[in-house]
């Protein structure tokens, strides 16, 4: 539980480094692994919207750049009560979550729900389609 929201208020803490001039809608993830590395990341925007980055890709990319593949929580907070990881972030989430994995959406360290990636993308496509 102090782990949670250890890694709540690190999110909370990293928002404010958000690049979101379009949006103003700032959001920040922070991953643990489940070797208890931690990386961090906040959206990117980009005038051209497309080629925007999401907190959770930047997070979770900078972990696998690292060298992780398995991750233990996977926390998520931003400008509204509870944010949500958009569709090509749970697609992308779901690369990588296996059923042990913790999806956090938090407001603050003592409001969050938790969720398995099957939840946030029930039905989804996955590497285990291509076998």
């Amino acid at each position: 539980m102090t782990e949670i929201k250890d890694l709540i208020k690190k999110a909370i803490e990293i928002k404010k480094r958000a690049y979101a001039p379009y949006s103003n809608f700032h959001v920040a993830c922070v991953v643990m692994t489940k070797s208890g590395r931690i990386f961090e990341g906040v959206n990117i925007e980009n005038a051209a919207y497309s080629p925007t980055l999401c907190a959770e890709r930047n997070a979770l990319s900078t972990a696998i750049t690292e060298g992780e593949r398995e991750f233990a929580y996977i926390v998520i907070t931003g400008d509204s009560e509870y944010t949500y990881p958009c569709g090509v972030c749970r697609q992308f989430i779901r690369e990588f979550a296996d059923c042990d994995t913790k999806i956090i959406v938090a407001r603050d360290p003592e409001s969050y729900k938790t969720y398995r990636i099957d939840e946030l993308l029930p039905e989804s496509f996955s590497k285990k389609d291509l076998e």
